[in-house]
């Protein structure tokens, strides 16, 4: 038997790309070891006798002639219980226990598994030999966490025949639980933890449309400018515009099941506060801890830049996983322009003909790829389950007309601009309410109409329409001033406000408004155009605002979202009986004179 060499020799080192000689066998995409410490790479280019590589990992200390080896399968992470809770790099390598191993600084010597393979988990199977088992079905359930239920699946490719099980007890993710005899007779080991390529997305049996929203609590996108559940969005914004505070929020609040949080070149000190902040923070669902239902993936900025392009691939594939199972997953990746910056270093490491801004021609590709690994599906174990995918885009300066973004706008259908003056002003989030859109809306509108009410999406048209025309005022407004404008659009100009200071600003620190349920959302938008409405009303008497603005039921629409509380129903009723009284009062003094 004839054997396949797959062995071969440094004969080029430029930074994280190296070019090998010697050996023919190499196939691309496949996980290389290279050098004496095996550092990671993978095969990103063939040229008749030169296999090109990008390397995760620092390559200082590597010498020409060094032996490079093939693992002649591609890129995988490990796929199992012990994800949950963990915090991992690029390529899925446990942080945690390399700072046990190694300090600070990882070493490139020390060798450790990705998911803890001496732990062991009680197993008890609901099959029998003998018995038929399908891709992705589901064959035994234990905790992996105190809130998560960790479910062993049937890897996607194995389908055939139990022939041999084990008995129920406390297993290891390396023992084999189950053999499974496939159609062309092949016999295969069954593990509770299984391999997958980390740029192949899993399968599934069938995509649904995006009719279940993501509930945030988050005023600005649950009214606004709604997620779905499958459903991707973007957050761009400039330096200190609040996109990381903003995925934070999300992560702790929006009713997924599991969270995943990438933070793809980020900076160190920034990584660091996610970490020590994801640890500590205190799940409202269950009052555990949030890290019992989140994955923490770390790349900063100092580490190897190949692997940084690596881990938005490790974290989605991680995320199809638990897909899979049957839960809904949202992940946050924080950002995709250090991802795409790191795609542009290597590509100019490679010598490609590079596009706009020095990006390479692939970068909409790379970009749909990872974004349509998002969706609402019917797992093959015929369980439903999501992925929604929520990227922070950084572009320089501010500007969103840079390739990065507007590549990202061609992808998503939720994107959330976030304003610089905003930011500064204290405007939290700092959404721009004029640049932001929501194509989820019309497939979100049965959804509102049966679990909310039925005036809802009129009521945010109305919302809409009020602050699109406070942009128009503003401009005569900066050139002569309110006092010259009719009543009415003074009005339109104080209504604007209180949507603006008291819908569409939120405060993460006050306990009734860093997290709103959705029928609360409505009730204050009822709220607020409810006073809308009556107040037009009265200035059909010839009541100037002067008059009106004396009265404190303002004060009082402003204070809601700090005042309004569990008695929801009994809160606004009385607000509104407020305003009523203050309609009657102005009206019996108007018609006396």
């Amino acid at each position: 038997m004839k054997v396949i060499e797959t062995t071969g020799r440094i004969c080029s080192i430029n930074g994280p790309v190296v070019k090998v000689k010697g050996s023919m066998n190499f196939k691309m995409l496949d996980m290389i070891y290279v050098g004496s410490n095996k550092l990671i790479g993978e095969v990103i280019a063939i040229e008749s006798d030169v296999v090109i590589i990008q390397v995760y990992e620092s390559t200082d200390g590597l010498n020409l002639n060094d032996t490079v080896v093939s693992a002649q399968k591609p890129m995988f992470v490990t796929l199992g219980p012990g994800i949950i809770g963990n915090i991992f790099d690029g390529i899925q390598r446990p942080l945690n226990d390399f700072f046990s191993k190694s300090g600070i600084f990882l070493d490139a010597k020390t060798n450790l598994s990705s998911l803890d393979t001496d732990k062991k988990y009680k197993i008890e199977l609901n099959t029998t030999v003998g018995q038929y088992v399908l891709p992705g079905q589901i064959i035994a359930e234990f905790m992996e966490t105190s809130i998560i239920k960790h479910k062993v699946l049937i890897p996607p490719n194995v389908e055939g025949e139990i022939v041999e099980m084990v008995e129920s007890g406390e297993y290891t993710i390396k023992d084999t639980i189950l053999k499974v005899k496939k159609l062309n007779n092949k016999i295969v080991d069954i593990r509770i933890c299984q391999e997958w390529a980390i740029r192949k997305p899993r399968p599934y049996s069938e995509r649904f449309l995006n009719v279940q929203p993501l509930i945030t609590g988050q005023r600005v996108i649950d009214t606004m400018f709604p997620l779905a559940k499958g459903g991707m969005a973007a957050i761009p914004g400039g330096f200190g515009t609040g996109k990381t505070m903003t995925q934070h929020q999300l992560a702790k609040w929006s009713d997924a099941d599991i969270i995943v949080y990438i933070g793809c070149g980020e900076r160190g000190n920034e990584m660091t506060q996610v970490l020590e902040e994801f640890t500590g923070l205190i799940d409202p669902k269950s009052g555990k801890s949030l890290m019992e239902r989140t994955v923490l993936i770390a790349n900063t900025s100092n580490m190897p830049v190949a692997a940084r392009e690596a881990s938005i691939y490790t974290g989605i594939t991680i995320a199809e996983y638990y897909r899979d199972m049957g839960y809904h997953v949202a992940i946050m990746a924080d950002s995709t322009s250090r991802w795409a910056e790191a795609l542009r270093e290597i590509s100019g490491r490679l010598e490609e003909m590079p596009a706009e801004e020095g990006y390479p021609a692939y970068l909409p590709s790379r970009l749909a790829g990872f974004y349509e690994r998002a969706g609402y599906v019917r797992t093959l174990s015929q369980n439903e389950g999501s992925i929604t995918i929520i990227g922070a885009v950084s572009p320089q300066g501010g500007d969103f007309s840079e390739p990065v973004t507007q590549n990202t706008k061609r992808f998503v259908k939720s994107f959330l601009a976030l304003d610089r003056q905003l930011a500064y002003s204290r405007h939290y989030p700092a959404i721009n309410w004029l640049n932001s859109y929501s194509g989820y809306v019309d497939e979100l509108a049965s959804w509102y109409r049966d679990e909310v009410n039925e005036n809802f999406l009129d009521m945010r048209t109305r919302l809409m329409s009020i602050l699109q025309e406070e942009s128009t005022l503003m401009e005569v407004v900066k050139l002569i001033g309110s006092d010259v404008l009719p009543e009415d659009q003074k009005l339109t100009l104080e209504i604007a406000k209180i949507i603006r200071i008291a819908f569409l600003q939120q405060n993460a620190y006050h306990e009734n408004d860093t997290y709103v349920p959705i029928k609360r959302q409505f009730s204050m938008m009822d709220a607020i155009l409810y006073m809308a409405d009556k107040t037009k009303k009265i200035l059909e008497l010839d009541v100037p605002m002067s008059v009106i603005q004396k009265y404190d039921i303002f004060e009082d629409i402003l204070k809601m979202k700090y005042d309004s509380g569990e008695e929801d129903e009994l809160y606004f009723s009385n607000l509104k009986r407020k305003v009523n009284l203050m309609f009657d009062s102005i009206q019996q003094e108007y018609k006396a004179k």
